[in-house]
């Protein structure tokens, strides 16, 4: 995981934001404090439910790594990616 070093390792909003959210088993989220809701597939479940469990992105991309066994660059990218559509719907 090398580019995970220029990314902070304390809590960002999305990890903040994620241990708010709700998340069904069949992707349906939804945010008690604005009310918005949305859908995400299995891998968005993944990507949040990792959030809520790890204090920061960079353990939750670490987790997300050894349990898919993915590659760390492509990883990185697809968790920071979501995190950014979290963020834009939600806060």
């Amino acid at each position: 995981m090398d580019n995970l070093a220029s990314i902070q390792p304390s809590p960002c909003p999305t990890v903040l934001l994620s241990k708010r959210l709700t998340v069904s088993d069949n992707g349906f989220i939804f945010d008690p404090v604005t009310g918005k809701s949305s859908t995400v597939n299995a891998t968005g479940i993944a990507i949040i439910r990792q959030l809520q469990q790890h204090s920061n992105i960079v353990q939750a991309i670490s987790a997300l790594q050894r349990k898919f066994d993915n590659i760390a660059a492509v990883l990185e990218r697809d968790v920071i990616e979501f995190t950014d559509l979290l963020r834009k719907h939600f806060i």
